[in-house]
């Protein structure tokens, strides 16, 4: 077999995220009626997580199927290659991705501007404004707020789940981890810690005084920047971008993605989505070692 499809259960407690025998057999026969042949349903975690891999019909015709069957279902699908889905490289994004919020966000909050700042955050995210610009307008923002807030914004960060489970069983299995964000270094450098990615890059404030003086270094770490990381660090392992996975859920991630080997849009905003070459819209983030092939009963805790 050449081709193999990944349906993945949802974390929600919902009776609709539902993954059984009947349900992958009812998959399965969506892709035998387009000509497909099938192999035997191989469950890598019972009742979370079922390979079937496939000939004869194109990945996308059998993620196509396999969404028709689901319907309204909270099962996330992923189609790809056999060969070559253990990656070993490993691109992510921090906010709303690894960590369940937005950092700069929760800061906002002790300037009394979290909600101004989110709605900035979330039209930047989607791809209605410029990354570069908007960040410098938030930051600017927040100019006067004590640098001891930083401690208590991130006291409020929480690791989504998943996400510990993920990075660790892909540094085992001899995978390169990057932790790779728009945001700032205060952030990432905890997060690379808890998580034991190999190294984190990101932003800094300018700090003065005990002050944040409303102004980010340059030049920005955006979307152009997380592309050519992807290919350098490829590069410089002697990997092929097919070997790469990246993980991200915002606009600023999207050329990241699209060039990965495996580039996946975690809970995405609707436009990233779209264009993103695979999604994970209901598991957590343990969802992309499924996607490798990995058994549950393999994971580093």
């Amino acid at each position: 077999m050449q081709s193999v499809l990944t349906l993945i259960r949802g974390v929600e407690p919902d009776t609709i995220s539902d993954l059984n025998d009947a349900i992958v057999g009812e998959v399965r026969a969506a892709l035998n009626g387009l000509g497909a042949e099938t192999g035997a349903p191989d469950w890598l975690a019972p009742g979370t997580a079922c390979d079937l891999a496939f000939d004869n019909i194109s990945e996308d015709q059998a993620d196509a199927a396999a969404r028709h069957v689901l319907g309204d279902a909270r099962v996330d699908v992923i189609a790809q290659p056999i060969a070559g889905r253990r990656k070993k490289l490993l691109l992510a994004d921090m906010d709303s991705t690894i960590v369940t919020g937005e950092t700069l966000d929760d800061l906002a909050a002790y300037a009394g501007l979290k909600d101004e700042i989110s709605a900035i955050t979330a039209r930047a995210m989607n791809g209605e404004l410029d990354f570069e610009d908007a960040l410098r307008e938030r930051v600017a923002m927040l100019k006067g707020l004590a640098e001891s807030t930083l401690e208590d914004a991130w006291a409020q960060v929480e690791l989504t789940p998943g996400a510990a489970v993920m990075v660790r069983t892909m540094a085992a299995s001899g995978a390169h981890c990057v932790l790779i964000s728009g945001g700032f270094k205060f952030f990432t450098a905890r997060v690379r810690d808890l998580c034991g990615f190999h190294e984190d890059l990101s932003n800094n404030f300018v700090i003065e005084d005990g002050q944040l003086t409303g102004v980010v270094t340059e030049p920005i770490l955006n979307k152009d920047v997380k592309q050519k990381t992807l290919i350098a660090r490829a590069a410089e392992h002697g990997l092929a971008l097919s070997d790469s996975l990246a993980v991200g859920d915002g606009a600023n991630d999207l050329p990241m993605l699209q060039a990965a080997g495996l580039g996946v849009a975690f809970r995405g905003k609707p436009s990233v989505r779209v264009a993103a070459p695979a999604r994970l819209d209901y598991a957590d983030l343990t969802g992309l070692l499924f996607a490798q092939g990995f058994r549950a009963d393999a994971f580093a805790h």
